[in-house]
């Protein structure tokens, strides 16, 4: 009898895991090692060189141990970045997340500019310009590279308050020196904001339209994963339902009421120090 398939999702915290909630709305049965390289968390200030060499490094480590029939790069700054060398490196497919630009530009009946919100990194690279150049159409766009969202929602995620108007500050230029809201489609362009739609929702117009990319990579994952024969249960990897991070962190605990709602049964380090050449094994796994 076979069994699931056994992907990785990767990002460099815990953003990731708004990718994964599509992936299992739409592949339920799918299993997962999940991969946040919490000690370089965020990626934005990394030169591309170091970047690129983490994801790599910590994708041989998985593969190791633990070979996936896919493995999704959840995360916007690290995929305009590693796919390339990723593809050429590994035997089994990727799929990466870039700001859904396209959407937006085709969004009917929409009059004012398409805003993009996403990491200092992402909003600068080229790979961004040529998405907008693509696929915005005549619409203007206003980027946001925002310095603090990502660790906003990973606050917000371990049941911290935020501070009293942080969100809306990242947000002041969608605004003209009036208070007219200048954009009435937002790009979602890191895998982190979308746990902040509420707040962000918020703080714009309620007839903003908000897009992110999570549906489309879900849909992505089910068609590559049609081309691979399903794994039998008795082979799936001991790391499936595993959420793993880069460095020991006590408040990864706080995130155990979402790890255990998207599946996983437990959580432990692979460890990857800033600065190391090589991931460890994974240890310290513990029961959620």
């Amino acid at each position: 009898m076979t069994g699931p398939h056994f992907i990785a999702v990767f990002d460099s915290g815990i953003g990731g895991l708004s990718i994964l909630a599509e992936v299992r709305r739409l592949l339920p049965e799918v299993q997962v090692v999940y991969l946040a390289d919490t000690a370089a968390f965020p990626y934005g200030g990394l030169p591309d060189g170091e970047l690129i060499g983490r994801v790599a490094t910590i994708m041989a480590a998985i593969d190791a141990v633990a070979p996936p029939d896919l493995a999704v790069i959840a995360c916007n700054t690290a995929s305009t970045l590693v796919l390339a060398p990723l593809r050429a490196r590994f035997r089994f497919p990727f799929v990466g997340c870039v700001p859904p630009v396209k959407p937006a530009g085709a969004a009917p009946k929409r009059a004012k500019a398409i805003g993009l919100l996403a990491t200092p990194a992402t909003v600068g690279r080229a790979y961004t310009d040529n998405l907008i150049r693509d696929f915005a159409g005549e619409s203007p766009v206003i980027r946001i590279g925002a310095p603090r969202l990502a660790g906003l929602a990973e606050a917000a995620l371990r049941g911290r308050p935020l501070p009293p108007g942080a969100v809306r500050e990242e947000l002041a230029a969608f605004f003209d020196a009036e208070g007219n809201c200048l954009v009435d489609r937002v790009v979602l362009g890191c895998t982190h904001y979308p746990f902040l739609l509420p707040e962000l929702a918020a703080a714009l117009p309620p007839e903003v339209l908000w897009l992110d990319s999570g549906e489309a990579i879900a849909r992505r994952v089910r068609q590559l994963l049609a081309e691979v024969p399903p794994r039998r249960t008795e082979n799936l990897p001991a790391l499936a339902g595993t959420a793993l991070f880069t460095q020991a962190a006590a408040d990864t605990a706080e995130l155990t009421p979402l790890l255990r709602e998207l599946g996983f049964r437990r959580r432990g380090v692979l460890p990857f120090p800033r600065g190391a050449a090589e991931a460890g094994p994974p240890a310290e796994i513990v029961a959620l």
